[in-house]
């Protein structure tokens, strides 16, 4: 993408030029909230002169800051959602819920620090003490994703902040009015603005907040072209700490089971909750070939029964557009793709209001496709895969550089068994979606999908490194071997 030197372009439902950027609503198409581009030099300046400060307040005085944020959210709770709801397209329900687990992120992460980094006693010789105790690194990048704009970069900030770090924050340009309002949650907290702040920008502020020397650590949520971006711009640096949370091209297995309406649900809730994009959402439906009829029928039938609308609809839309119109095109033309290179259409996508992002769930049976595009397709779009025997069906889930989420559905307890032995992945369930993953249980990848450093409950252990010491009042030593007598 390129642009004049004092022009502008189109970044989906956001315009980036080199002085400002312009949200708007993705069903609606109207502007809510524009902005001057930040100084990426200024902001990693402030933090690092911040940081020494934060570092040294005790760590009971930042967990009560972060619990005042807690406070702050919920005074503008209703707030919050409705901005979310507007600036991301998902329904206002789905959006109240992602402010829940804003608020309920401070005492996981409370918890996970006790839990993860403790200071813990250790052995010693000559009578002296021991201790691990655990350091913040010092200046973290913190960028953002559009799906969640607040509870996924509030699961690196929080964290971050409780171990002593400071923070420059970097949303995605897709949704910066929601980082916006967090970032004041925390000002209003008493936590100061040059410990957490928030940089306005696209790409190249995103590049240059990386690459700056005076960050210390990358905590990214993103795609995977994105994140091995990074990855390659850090791999002369081993100093800098990096945690990639990237996609996922997740499988959902469909074995034996009497409870077909209930599988067909759990199918509909891992692939198209949050209008498909979720990084956990399945992708592919694997499925037995002598339950096909019944399980594909079931999971078509619900998929028509879909509301979908703008986030304060009523009734209540379970499916909101997507983030923008480049997106809806992508998803489109991914569709057509896999239909003309062997795919069967079981559920047509279609765009149902010209001009806006809606689109409506798409469904293709890629079984006859030579080569399946193993790249993940962020939106409604379902693939199905029959296969006859499990064993089948455990390599074709494999079938993949991702490895974040997999789900069984159906199957024996011996079945599950084998599935989670041999699944690679960082999220293997049973008869449970794909999606909806507990924020006090680690939350990662591998392949593709992270760098194994997962976050949520194990966020604590990239927000700090551990430091062993032995330590005496006095010094105290002898050395018996290899001298020659006084």
């Amino acid at each position: 993408m390129s642009a004049p030197r004092n022009g502008c372009w189109r970044w989906g439902n956001v315009r980036v030029s080199l002085q400002e950027i312009v949200s708007t609503e993705p069903a609606t198409g109207e502007e809510i909230w524009r902005s001057r581009v930040g100084n990426v030099e200024e902001c990693v300046d402030r933090a690092r002169r911040a940081w020494p400060a934060w570092a040294a307040q005790p760590l009971a005085k930042r967990i009560e800051l972060v619990r005042r944020f807690a406070n702050e959210v919920r005074k503008v709770q209703e707030e919050l959602a409705e901005l979310i709801a507007r600036e991301t397209g998902k329904p206002l329900w789905e959006a109240r819920t992602e402010v829940e687990a804003v608020i309920g992120k401070v005492e996981i992460s409370v918890r996970a620090y006790a839990d993860r980094t403790g200071q813990r006693k250790l052995d010693s010789a000559l009578q002296g003490t021991a201790a691990l105790r655990h350091k913040p690194h010092g200046v973290m990048a913190v960028l953002g994703p559009y799906n969640f704009p607040a509870h996924l970069p509030n699961g690196h900030i929080v964290p971050a902040l409780i171990a002593g770090n400071t923070i420059v924050f970097k949303p995605s340009e897709k949704t910066p009015a929601v980082g916006e309002l967090l970032i004041k949650c925390f000002h209003k907290a008493g936590i100061s603005a040059a410990v957490v702040q928030m940089i306005v920008g696209g790409p190249n502020e995103g590049k240059e907040l990386v690459a700056h020397p005076g960050v210390d650590g990358v905590l990214f949520t993103g795609s995977a072209t994105a994140g091995i971006a990074i990855n390659k711009k850090l791999a002369t640096n081993p100093g800098k700490i990096l945690a990639l949370e990237m996609g996922g091209n997740n499988p959902i297995v469909m074995w034996d089971t009497p409870k077909v309406s209930d599988a067909a649900a759990l199918v509909i809730q891992s692939a198209f909750t949050s209008a498909g994009q979720r990084c956990t959402a399945a992708r592919r439906m694997i499925v037995k070939a002598s339950i096909y009829d019944e399980v594909v029928g079931a999971v078509k039938t619900l998929a028509s029964r879909i509301i979908i609308g703008a986030p304060f609809d009523d009734p209540a839309p379970f499916m909101g557009p997507v983030i923008d119109n480049e997106a809806a095109d992508q998803l489109t033309e991914s569709f057509l793709y896999l239909m003309s290179h062997g795919g069967k259409a079981i559920s047509h996508m279609r765009r149902p209001r010209e001009g806006l992002p809606f689109v409506t769930p798409g469904i293709i049976d890629t079984t006859a496709m030579a080569d399946r595009p193993d790249v993940e397709l962020f939106g409604p779009l379902l693939q199905i895969i029959k296969v006859d025997e499990f064993d089948e069906a455990i390599a074709e889930a494999n079938n993949t550089r991702f490895g974040l989420s997999a789900s069984l559905i159906g199957g024996s307890p011996a079945e599950y068994s084998r599935f989670w032995a041999n699944i690679r992945a960082g999220i293997v369930n049973w008869n449970r979606p794909t999606n909806g993953a507990s924020s006090a249980a680690p939350f990662g990848g591998v392949g593709l999908s992270g760098n194994h450093r997962p976050a949520a409950f194990y966020a604590a252990d990239y927000c700090a490194y551990p430091v062993t010491s032995t330590e005496m009042e006095q010094p105290r030593a002898s050395v018996g071997v290899g001298f020659k007598e006084s």
